[in-house]
């Protein structure tokens, strides 16, 4: 019997000696003239299926290196997933936001789910495993003004069923632009980093809400610094809480920054990457311009039976109005709560470069 089980069996190098029962397939862009043009073209305004999968199985592996002529084209561009026919899609990113780098960028760095591979980050890759049972679509619209080129391959695996314990991968991004702070003109800088108080948790940032039974497993989280200071401009010190099934304040996960629940310390202002977070767009001199930071939950991932709200704050007592975007990573059970409706390729758009 063809079944998923072997996923679960193991560390992965652990497991890679268990033999598998599967059959592999593949959906690329290959030329099938035979020859070098192994690319598909997406005019603007339309939609690319990479893959349409119609018997049980799991996605393993997309790669895919993306590009045109259209400035902040990664913004521009839609990564979008269904399961198991379903009407509304269970993945919604900008294309290069899904990858693991938001504000139109890429850089090469490398976590254990997601990496932007040499040259530049022009190569991106995912290995979190997508189960379904029915079918699976996976498609790309280009919402931009100019054509895009996109080289592909989607790996997948193809069993004879599905059991009833697999949740759907789900990812949604968000933004918030800026974020609703304070002004600081009138109060000393140590009073706007680390004064005020938070105890409800309203006005925080969203990384996630959902309903249903599953369990989140990550995010990045992209901020552009927008407060022009030569005092100390420290864009953290934002609290995250994680509320589990309409708990009220305090959450049973409230945590104590932002730099400590991405996993690091003391304000970090280096590149960092490992396999469970990391610090990969660090920002410029103070903490100024563009920062990435990423968490995933493979080890710890955070279950919930009814709903969940990811939340942080932007700036201690959420004082800080800069610009945040974020992609959440999680499993549950569908029908999955509609997204809200992905902005428009306007006000996706990075500031500037």
């Amino acid at each position: 019997m063809y079944s998923l089980r072997h996923i679960t069996e193991g560390s992965p190098l652990r497991g890679i000696a268990k033999l598998r029962h599967c059959r592999r397939g593949r959906y690329s862009s290959w030329d099938q003239s035979g020859g070098n043009n192994d690319w598909k073209a997406i005019s603007p305004q339309k939609t690319l299926i990479l893959a349409n999968p119609k018997k049980p199985g799991c996605i393993t592996h997309i790669w895919c290196a993306v590009d045109s002529k259209a400035p902040f084209f990664l913004r521009k561009v839609l990564l979008r997933a269904f399961w198991d026919k379903e009407e509304e899609p269970s993945i919604e990113v900008p294309i290069g936001d899904f990858f693991g780098i938001g504000h139109a960028l890429t850089k090469n760095f490398s976590s254990l789910p997601l990496s932007m591979s040499p040259q530049n980050g022009g190569a991106f890759n995912c290995f979190f495993p997508m189960p379904f049972k029915e079918e699976a679509k996976i498609e790309v619209e280009n919402q931009g003004e100019r054509e895009v080129i996109i080289y592909y391959y989607i790996d997948y695996e193809e069993y004879d069923d599905l059991s009833d314990d697999w949740g759907r991968f789900h990812a949604q991004w968000r933004r918030e632009n800026p974020c609703q702070g304070i002004n600081d003109s009138n109060i000393s800088n140590e009073e706007f980093e680390f004064g005020g108080q938070n105890i409800t948790g309203e006005g925080n940032y969203i990384i996630l809400k959902a309903e249903g039974k599953g369990h989140y497993v990550g995010c990045n989280l992209n901020i552009e610094n927008l407060r022009e200071t030569k005092e100390w401009n420290w864009y953290g010190e934002g609290d995250d809480m994680i509320f589990i099934d309409g708990e009220p304040f305090p959450p049973s996960l409230h945590g104590t920054g932002t730099e400590d629940y991405f996993n690091m310390a003391g304000c970090p202002s280096q590149e960092f990457c490992s396999p469970y977070h990391g610090l990969s767009l660090p920002g410029g001199p103070n903490w100024s311009s563009k920062i990435t930071l990423y968490r995933f939950h493979i080890e710890d991932p955070i279950c919930f039976e009814k709903s969940i709200r990811v939340t942080i704050e932007h700036g201690h007592a959420n004082r800080r109005s800069d610009d945040y975007s974020s992609v959440a990573y999680w499993y549950q059970t569908e029908p999955h709560k509609t997204f809200p409706k992905m902005l428009p390729p306007e006000k996706r758009l990075p500031r500037s470069l």
